[in-house]
């Protein structure tokens, strides 16, 4: 996975944020994507965490998920 640095974050379109209020879990490619799953499986609440394995079940259909 590629870092997400400060700069590259801040030039990220809202649509590649699942909060996106909160630009919070970035999942603007398949990489990112199982990252903000693992993330918000650890920090999220359990309404991130099903906004989280929405959307990315959404867009990358591809990615396996464990749990839910």
């Amino acid at each position: 996975m590629a870092k997400l640095t400060y700069q590259a974050r801040k030039k990220l379109p809202e649509s590649s944020f699942v909060d996106k209020k909160n630009r919070k879990y970035p999942i603007e490619d398949a990489s990112h994507a199982r990252n903000a799953l693992a993330r918000v499986s650890q920090f999220g609440s359990d309404r991130e965490k099903a906004a989280v394995r929405a959307e990315v079940r959404r867009r990358y259909p591809g990615i396996k998920m464990s749990g839910k």
